[in-house]
C-alpha cells in the first residue's frame, strides 16, 4: 500500500489495467492537452456541495471561462468573488494536471495552512472518485502532499517568504495571495522569479483586498495591455492574463441576494468580496467610490499613434494640451484633446521615446485633422474654434523654440498663452508654467468636474492614471512605479479652457460653475499635510 494510508479509495502504484474500448477513448479525451481539463472535470470529478451532497462536477459558464485562463496561458492571475467556487475549479485542474502531464512538481501556495488543507482536501476527494483506468496509482498519500507513479506530484504549503525557494516547479498556484502579508508577499515574489522563468507556470486567485499589495500590482500590470504606442495586447506588460468573476455570473443569485448581502456585510465589503472592487485606502485627488465607477472604453478610430474617442466635427470648442518629455525612455510626452464646449475628451497621445521635436509635430498633425475634419479656416468667424497650449517647465523651453522655428501660424488655431503676471515690461514666456499653486487649482477643477459629472473621460489609459493619482506629502502626483503624464496634460487643458472661460462665452458657460474660484461652496482637495 502507499505510504501514509489504507484508504481504499485510491490506487495502488503500477497497478495493471485492462482497458475496454469506451474507456480507451474517454481516457484519449481526458490526455487531449487542449480540450481535456473540461472533459475530465465534467465526467469524472466529483464534488461535496454543502446542500446537495456528493455530486458530478458541473461547471457553470464561468467556471469554464476560469479553467480556459489556467490552461491557456502561462501566467494567470484570477479575480475572484468570495463562494464562487473558485476553490473546487483549482483543485480539479491541478488534479488533471498531476494526472495527465507527467513528471509534473506542483505547488500550492495559501495565506494560511486552513487554505492549503481545504484544497488538498478536494484534489483527495475528487482522486479518490475517479475510476482505476483513469487515474494513476498513488507512491505517497499524506495531507500535505500527493505523489503519483506517473512521477507527479501534488504539495501544499502556506505562504511564506520562503515557500518554493530552490524547487523546480511545473505549476504554483497561489489561493488568496492578496491576503498574504504584504512584505512576506514581496519576498515570496522575488524567490519564486526563478522559477517562473525557467519555464514554470503560475495561476494567481484572489478576492481583492487592498489597492497596493503584491496582487494588486501583478492584477494591473496584468490588465495594463496596452503597448507604449497605445495599441492592446492579449495579455499584460508582466505576461499574465486577467480574468475577473463576480457575484452576478452566478446563476443562482439575483438582487434579493445581493440586497441581502449588502445588508448583512455593508456596502464597502460587499463591493470589495463580491463585486472584486478595489477599494482605495490612499489619499487619492478623485474619490475612490468615483474612480471605481469610471469606465473608459476604445478609440473610435486612429491617426498615426493617436487615439480618437470622438471624429472632430463643426461647432466644436477643440482644447489641445502638450505635456512635453525628454523623450528618451524615462517620463512619456502627453497629449490631450478636449471638446471645452462638453468637456467630453477627444482624443490623445502619449509616448516616452519620441524627441520633442516630433512631439509638436504630433500636435501640429492633431490641430492640421481637427481643421481639415470641421473645415476650420484661420481668421473667419465660423462656429468651430481651435486652441492649444504647452507646458513651458524646464523642456517646455526646448518646445517652445520648435514652435517658433516650424512657425506658430504652422499650427492650425491659436496658441493660449499664460497670462503676464505684474508689468508689461516683464519678460514674456508662452505656453504655461505649472507652480504647486497652478497645480492644486486646476487639481481643485479636475476633482470637481469628475465628482460632478461634468467631464466625459473616455481614455482607458487616463483612468488607470487617476486611480493612481495621490497625495504625496504637500502635492498630488503618480504612485511609484506609475505615471501621471496624461493627467498633466489633462490640467493643462484645464487652465486653457479657465483662461478662455473669460472671454468665450460657451467655455464660460460650462466652466463658471464648476471652476474653483467661480464656487463659493467649493473647497480644495487639498492634501492633508496642507489643512
Amino acid at each position: 500500500m502507499p505510504q501514509g494510508t489504507d484508504n481504499k479509495l485510491i490506487k495502488s502504484a503500477h497497478k495493471s489495467i485492462k482497458y475496454t474500448k469506451e474507456e480507451i477513448l474517454h481516457l484519449k479525451e481526458c490526455m487531449d492537452r487542449s480540450t481535456g481539463p473540461l472533459y475530465f472535470m465534467s465526467r469524472f470529478m466529483y464534488i461535496q456541495h454543502p446542500v446537495r451532497g456528493r455530486l458530478l462536477f458541473d461547471p457553470y459558464d464561468y467556471q469554464v471561462e476560469l479553467v480556459e485562463n489556467y490552461h491557456e496561458n502561462r501566467f494567470s492571475i484570477n479575480m475572484c468573488g468570495r463562494q464562487m467556487g473558485k476553490t473546487t475549479v483549482a483543485a480539479g485542474y491541478l488534479l488533471w494536471y498531476a494526472m495527465f502531464i507527467p513528471d509534473s512538481a506542483i505547488l500550492i501556495a495559501a495565506h494560511k495552512y486552513q487554505g492549503a488543507a481545504e484544497i488538498m482536501q478536494r484534489v483527495r476527494y475528487a482522486y479518490e472518485s475517479v475510476p482505476d483506468f483513469i487515474r494513476p496509482g498513488v507512491i505517497n498519500y499524506n495531507r500535505n502532499s500527493m505523489d503519483f507513479d506517473n512521477g507527479s506530484r501534488i504539495q501544499s504549503a502556506t505562504t511564506t517568504d520562503n515557500t518554493g525557494r530552490g524547487m523546480s516547479l511545473s505549476l504554483i498556484y497561489c489561493d488568496e495571495f492578496a491576503f498574504v502579508q504584504p512584505r512576506v508577499a514581496q519576498e515570496f515574489w522575488t524567490s519564486l522569479s526563478p522559477t517562473l522563468a525557467t519555464g514554470g507556470k503560475c495561476i494567481i486567485t484572489s478576492t481583492p483586498n487592498s489597492d497596493d499589495d503584491q496582487f494588486a500590482s501583478i492584477w494591473r500590470e496584468a490588465n495594463n495591455t496596452i503597448d507604449e504606442h497605445g495599441d492592446h495586447q492579449k495579455l499584460g506588460r508582466n505576461g499574465f492574463s486577467g480574468y475577473k468573476v463576480t457575484w452576478q455570473e452566478h446563476p443562482d443569485r439575483d438582487d434579493e441576494w445581493a440586497k441581502g448581502e449588502r445588508s448583512r456585510v455593508g456596502e464597502e465589503r460587499f463591493r470589495r468580496e463580491h463585486l472584486c472592487e478595489f477599494i482605495i485606502y490612499d489619499e487619492t485627488l478623485i474619490d475612490p467610490l468615483k474612480l471605481v465607477g469610471l469606465k473608459g472604453r476604445e478609440p473610435v478610430l486612429r491617426t498615426g499613434e493617436v487615439r480618437w474617442f470622438k471624429k472632430p466635427t463643426k461647432g466644436g470648442i477643440y482644447l489641445v494640451g502638450l505635456d512635453p518629455s525628454l523623450g528618451t525612455g524615462g517620463n512619456n510626452a502627453a497629449i490631450e484633446v478636449y471638446d471645452g464646449a462638453t468637456m467630453e475628451q477627444v482624443a490623445e497621445w502619449q509616448h516616452n521615446k519620441s524627441p520633442v521635436k516630433r512631439q509638436l509635430k504630433i500636435m501640429q498633425d492633431i490641430l492640421l485633422y481637427i481643421a481639415k475634419e470641421t473645415d476650420y479656416k484661420e481668421g473667419t468667424h465660423l462656429e468651430t474654434e481651435i486652441y492649444w497650449s504647452v507646458e513651458n517647465n524646464t523642456l517646455g523651453e526646448a518646445a517652445l523654440t520648435v514652435i517658433e522655428y516650424t512657425g506658430e501660424e504652422n499650427f492650425p488655431g491659436q496658441m493660449i498663452n499664460q497670462p503676464k503676471a505684474g508689468s508689461a515690461a516683464r519678460r514674456f514666456r508662452k505656453g504655461f508654467t505649472t507652480t504647486a499653486k497652478t497645480k492644486i487649482a486646476m487639481c481643485s477643477m479636475l476633482k470637481n468636474l469628475v465628482e460632478s459629472d461634468k467631464i466625459k473621460i473616455y481614455s482607458n489609459n487616463l483612468v488607470r492614471e487617476l486611480k493612481n493619482f495621490v497625495a504625496h506629502g504637500l502635492k498630488f502626483q503618480a504612485k511609484l512605479g506609475e505615471s501621471d503624464d496624461l493627467v498633466a496634460a489633462t490640467l493643462l487643458v484645464l487652465r486653457i479652457s479657465h483662461h478662455l472661460a473669460k472671454y468665450d462665452d460657451r467655455i464660460h458657460e460650462r466652466m463658471a460653475q464648476n471652476a474653483a474660484d467661480d464656487d463659493p461652496g467649493f473647497e480644495l482637495p487639498l492634501p492633508l499635510g496642507l489643512i
